[in-house]
């Protein structure tokens, strides 16, 4: 069974360097693929409330018969819970839905910088995390900008930025900065939707290491260092995914897929995205 490496938040919290992500798998057919990515040796499960589908993740965690503190469940705080009171509020409807007393990684899912109002968002997940009912507070789709100010109005460092990065969208200089920040980089659609799993030199590549360029692009994170969350409901891409610990890409390479890179987003832009924000 594949046991991918852990990474060591900044608050001394391990967190595996692959897991499995759930978005945009229905609720009701969230179960199963859970249930297989656990069994092929997955112990990062990454969910959202505004995926709707927390519930079948959390059972399906708790009929697996691992350890609690074998796994890793990550949540996020959806556009319309910001706000202290009600980010508290959220939290609690999240940890009852998963079944968990503790959630190990709780992010704010996006910024909502029209909003104004994610630095009081952030204090919210600051009581969270000294309350003891998370173990880890970090951000999701964050800038560079949007860090430095919560950096500089609040008191706990986020562990973790999790972004749109890809060999289209590779997001250098973010993650520069992460690195800098001592903040660690996660990668959401780490596939780029599956657009640049054709591109010639992934599939060069792959070739010549008999892989798939799905783990071709895989791999290349944990080179660079990413946390990554491939999300499938096929069991033999499930198992696939999470294969990518037995073989390593050459400096060049790495730079080859790298150099694919543009400025184009597939995702909305975490500078103009508010869907599902209150109204003021």
């Amino acid at each position: 069974m594949a046991q991918p490496p852990m990474i060591t938040l900044s608050n001394g919290v391990e967190m595996p360097q692959l897991g499995f992500g759930v978005f945009q798998v229905p609720a009701d057919e969230v179960y199963e693929p859970v249930t297989l990515a656990l069994e092929a040796g997955y112990r990062l499960v990454d969910t959202a409330a505004a995926y709707r589908n927390e519930e079948g993740v959390g059972k399906a965690i708790a009929n697996s018969g691992i350890a609690r503190d074998e796994l890793f469940v990550t949540t996020k705080l959806w556009n319309a819970d910001h706000g202290f009171s009600r980010a508290l509020a959220a939290f609690e409807r999240s940890a009852e839905r998963l079944g968990l007393d503790v959630v190990d990684l709780y992010l704010i899912h996006w910024p909502l910088p029209v909003q104004d109002d994610y630095v009081e968002t952030w204090r919210a997940l600051e009581q969270l995390y000294h309350d003891g009912r998370v173990r880890a507070i970090g951000l999701s789709n964050f800038t560079e900008q949007q860090i430095r100010r919560l950096r500089s109005e609040t008191e706990v460092v986020p562990v973790l930025d999790q972004v749109e990065l890809h060999p289209g969208f590779p997001q250098a200089p973010l993650r520069s900065f992460l690195t800098g920040e001592g903040i660690a980089t996660e990668a959401w659609s780490p596939l780029g939707q599956g657009e640049i799993l054709g591109d010639g030199v992934i599939t060069r590549i792959a070739a010549e290491h008999g892989r798939t360029p799905a783990q071709v692009v895989l791999r290349w994170h944990i080179e660079l260092g990413n946390i990554v969350i491939p999300k499938s409901v096929t069991p033999e891409r499930i198992e696939e995914n999470i294969a990518v610990f037995d073989f390593e890409l050459g400096a060049d390479e790495i730079d080859a897929i790298t150099a694919i890179g543009s400025d184009r987003r597939q995702g909305p832009d975490p500078e103009q995205f508010d869907l599902g924000a209150r109204s003021q």
